[in-house]
């Protein structure tokens, strides 16, 4: 009665449980071979830690454990700028501002180098309207 009502249509297979089987087993032979099992376990360094005090009066949270040496040092070195963790930049974004000394060691009364901050009209005007108008902010 449904082929009746729709003579375009196709009806469809029932499904083959060997074909399903067999494409199971392949995905699960694809994720075992690319699949890396971790027998070590550890607390990520570079994520924020976030520590519970435990009971004041508990034995087993004021014994003192084992320091790992390991985590520690890749802990402290997570911490560290990247400047100091690497020689050289490891992006593109962080070659800007990577070498933050300054090229040339000079005197500042140098004008050719040294290129302070110069007061205008405009700025001294603008500066005499900001402190006004802070005056009349406190008075009110």
């Amino acid at each position: 009665m449904a082929a009746a009502s729709n003579p375009g249509k196709k009806e469809k297979e029932p499904i083959n449980i060997v074909h399903q089987n067999a494409i199971l087993c392949e995905t699960i032979k694809k994720e075992e071979r690319t699949q890396k099992v971790y027998k070590s376990y550890g607390v990520n360094p570079y994520k924020k830690l976030h520590f519970l005090s435990g009971k004041p009066n508990s034995s087993h949270d004021s014994a003192d454990g084992q320091e790992d040496d390991q985590f520690l040092s890749v802990y402290k070195k997570s911490q560290q700028l990247p400047t100091e963790r690497f020689d050289h930049p490891q992006t593109e974004a962080q070659e800007y501002g990577w070498i933050t000394k300054q090229l040339i060691e000079g005197p500042r009364n140098d004008s050719r180098l040294h290129h302070p901050r110069q007061h205008s009209e405009i700025t001294k005007y603008m500066d005499a309207f900001w402190r006004q108008k802070e005056q009349e902010s406190l008075h009110q």
